[in-house]
């Protein structure tokens, strides 16, 4: 079925859904918001567990009319809540998320919710620090332009409770690397940047290393539980 609304979040949906991993058991969407991807996600996962810290969102994706029975929406701040377990899901996604939090305390949480194995994929927000990082970001501006139209213009959720960006230095300033030495990056329009790892608690601490491009970046890397260092995949 189309989707009931197009804007820069939807528009890297099929990216996130192309990462999830055959065979997948478990999938966690964190800062699910109405529901929209979790609800994609039901046709690759077992089970599908969608949650936001906003009841309201939760709530608006909860009386949706076709929610599928092996999706559960649950109203809790991924970031402390205990109730999520850690190691559990064979897929985590975190579209438009951690740059509402301290960098490396999400993605680390996020990581430790993954399961040995699993696969998390982040979109976030590119950081432009060049002339040349704006002049690469602005090319996508057309693009932008153009997908909106074809869509019937840029959407937000219905209700969605806008929140300021708690940390705008942090627009995924620090290198991917610096969590996933592995990660692979490629670039994206409509300026967002991803990255997926597993397993993140027994990786071993690395030096910094020199961010790859800090514009639109979609990266995956994949850990099986008896290897120390992440395979790198999509």
């Amino acid at each position: 079925m189309p989707d009931p609304y197009w804007n820069h979040n939807v528009h890297h949906h099929p990216a996130v859904l192309a990462a999830v991993p055959d065979g997948c058991g478990t999938a966690l969407d964190a800062g699910c918001g109405d529901g929209l991807l979790a609800r994609k996600l039901a046709a690759r996962a077992v089970s599908v567990t969608g949650v936001d810290r906003s009841p309201e969102m939760i709530k608006l994706a909860r009386a949706h009319a076709h929610v599928p029975g092996n999706v559960t929406y649950v109203a809790a701040d991924y970031l402390t809540d205990g109730s999520l377990p850690e190691g559990a899901y064979d897929f985590v996604s975190a579209v438009a998320v951690v740059h509402h939090a301290p960098f490396e305390e999400a993605v680390t949480r996020l990581a430790r919710l993954t399961a040995p194995g699993g696969r998390l994929v982040i979109v976030g927000m590119a950081a432009n620090r060049t002339l040349l990082d704006w002049l690469i970001s602005a090319c996508g501006v057309p693009a932008s332009l153009l997908l909106a139209r074809l869509h019937g213009g840029k959407r937000a959720r219905r209700a969605c409770p806008w929140k300021t960006c708690t940390c705008p230095g942090q627009r995924s300033g620090r290198p991917w690397t610096a969590c996933f030495p592995a990660a692979a990056s490629a670039a994206r329009c409509c300026g967002a940047t991803s990255s997926c790892g597993t397993d993140h608690e027994k990786a071993a601490p690395e030096p910094p290393q020199e961010p790859p491009s800090p514009h639109n970046r979609t990266a995956t890397t994949r850990r099986s539980s008896a290897s120390p260092e992440p395979a790198t995949g999509w």
